[in-house]
């Protein structure tokens, strides 16, 4: 395996354990005005991300110097032809973040209220905007032979990206329900049981219509990069197994199948874009790759290096934390926010 290969796969890895991790995090935000019917409520859903958040946003910040390392051609035109949604996103998650520290700052409910819809939108927005990304990756953009995109914003705005976005939300949303049952007490434990029970159908729906739509609209049958098998399958089969799970009550083992569904589905996304990073729909041959796309040998075998030394320092910190604050929220805790 070549460098260029360990670095595509280990930002794959990132991407995995942000949507994983973070995942639940926007799928809690965007339920927050669902279960949360008084300030009580809502804090407890709060609190049961709030030790958390942040660590897991690391990833993402991870994964996009990981790119720009590793990868600037990618990183380059990602971001010039996705400037709008990916400013919408990182304009998301920051008002998001405030929106954790300032709602607890003053007691007038239209204050908290304030924050507690930029918590929803600021879990909604990223949500929807990640499954509009990472379907056009896979589709295809407008990629001249310079690495340009030559697009407009509206071009990635097309029904199979929508479609994508759809996917992400029901997802998420059906991952912070299991997750709120898993850390809560008492009704609104209950709530968020009935509320993955409810979200589970749509998540089921729209990823059925999204792996018809990657078959008939994107060229992975004609320019497949690496076969993933069964792994699409196992997403399937895993979100399948989650709702009877959901329905027996057995929140822990739902949560495992539901992260796993998320493993398996994206990394099924980097199986077929491989070796490709960004699809162009121009011309295959105007495609970025790991190689076209990526920097020299040396830089990335220093990032090897420091990669090798300070990743498992980074896990093992958040194994700790997550271990640390295990305990359900319930309506007598400490609440912070």
């Amino acid at each position: 395996m070549d460098l260029n290969t360990l670095w595509f796969i280990l930002i794959a890895v990132l991407y995995i354990g942000f949507f994983v991790l973070e995942g639940f995090d926007m799928g809690v935000g965007i339920l927050l005005p669902v279960l949360g019917k008084d300030d009580q409520t809502r804090r407890m859903m709060i609190n049961t991300i709030g030790p958390h958040w942040d660590g897991n946003e690391v990833w993402l910040i991870t994964a996009g110097g990981a790119t720009f390392a590793a990868f600037p051609h990618w990183y380059a035109t990602l971001f010039s032809g996705f400037y709008l949604p990916l400013f919408l996103i990182l304009l998301a998650l920051i008002v998001r973040g405030v929106a954790f520290e300032f709602r607890s700052k003053d007691d007038h409910p239209r204050w908290r209220s304030l924050w507690d819809w930029a918590i929803f939108f600021g879990s909604l927005i990223p949500a929807f905007l990640f499954g509009v990304a990472f379907t056009n990756f896979i589709r295809g953009v407008p990629i001249d032979e310079t690495m340009t995109y030559v697009g407009g914003f509206w071009n990635l705005l097309n029904p199979f990206a929508l479609l994508g976005g759809l996917v992400a939300v029901a997802g998420f949303t059906l991952h912070g329900a299991i997750f709120l049952s898993l850390k809560t007490d008492g009704a609104l434990r209950k709530a968020a049981e009935d509320a993955a029970w409810k979200a589970w159908p749509a998540a089921v729906v729209t990823m059925v219509l999204y792996t018809v739509g990657m078959y008939f609209l994107t060229d992975i049958l004609r320019q497949l990069g690496i076969n993933p098998g069964p792994i699409p399958v196992g997403a399937g089969v895993a979100l399948l197994a989650a709702g009877y799970l959901i329905y027996t009550r057995r929140s822990g083992w739902a949560f495992f199948l539901t992260s796993l569904a998320i493993v398996f589905a994206v990394t099924t996304i980097f199986m077929v874009l491989y070796p490709r990073v960004l699809v162009s729909s121009l011309d295959n041959a105007y495609s970025l790759t790991i190689y076209n796309a990526s920097s020299g040998p040396y830089t990335l075998r220093v990032m090897s290096i420091v990669a090798l030394i300070f990743v498992p320092i980074v896990l093992a910190y958040q194994a700790w934390s997550y271990w640390i604050f295990r305990k359900r929220v319930g309506g007598q805790s400490d609440l912070h926010y």
